[in-house]
């Protein structure tokens, strides 16, 4: 799960979100409030799909599935299985 949530980190912070202290960006940070829109959501879901092989169904894309570093982590952990 560190991993998978690691990786997330560093491509949200590094492509979607800017942020001018990313050390102290928790995983419980709000990411729609730091500026993730629906365009980098779906950026996001293809990352995510495409670096950890799992499928993520459209019909759970909500914001609560991807608000949070740790909420997006755990929607993955659970299609990975």
């Amino acid at each position: 799960m560190a991993d998978i949530q690691s990786r997330l980190r560093e491509f949200v912070l590094g492509e979607l979100v800017y942020c001018d202290d990313p050390e102290n960006f928790g995983d419980q940070a709000d990411l729609l409030e730091a500026g993730l829109d629906s365009l980098g959501i779906m950026r996001l879901i293809m990352f995510a799909e495409r670096e950890f092989d799992v499928t993520l169904p459209d019909a759970d894309i909500e914001p609560d599935t991807v608000r949070t570093l740790d909420a997006l982590t755990r929607w993955i952990e659970t299609h990975r299985q």
